[in-house]
């Protein structure tokens, strides 16, 4: 068998990996074998927050329109299901934008959806 020599190509593999995980406490943003676990478990986490942002932010627009329809005496189901209807196509996030910042523009999409 030839001999493969640890050359060039794993000390620049290695020394990305090593970039990457500066910031990292202890050994683990120095030594390779320790600074990889700890990025793969960094890359899992922050594949899954990301998952996790957009359902919590979505659930804070539909908490902030609901309160913008409830003081119009309406609920937030109904008038989601009546904008659906009249293929009204704005979403939560712009409804919600609209309801805190721009509160006359909101009640002029509630008048059309009513």
């Amino acid at each position: 068998m030839v001999r493969v020599k640890g050359g060039v190509q794993t000390q620049k593999r290695k020394g990305k990996l090593i970039k990457q995980a500066k910031g990292f406490r202890w050994t683990r943003n120095n030594c390779f074998v320790a600074a990889k676990q700890a990025l793969m478990k960094a890359w899992e986490y922050a594949y899954r927050d990301r998952k996790t942002l957009k359902r919590e932010k979505r659930q804070l627009w539909q908490i902030q329109i609901g309160a913008a329809t409830k003081k119009e005496g309406i609920s937030y189901s109904k008038f989601m299901g009546a904008m659906k209807k009249k293929n009204i196509g704005v979403d939560r996030k712009i409804l919600a934008k609209l309801a805190n910042e721009n509160p006359e523009i909101f009640k002029e999409i509630l008048a059309k959806v009513k």
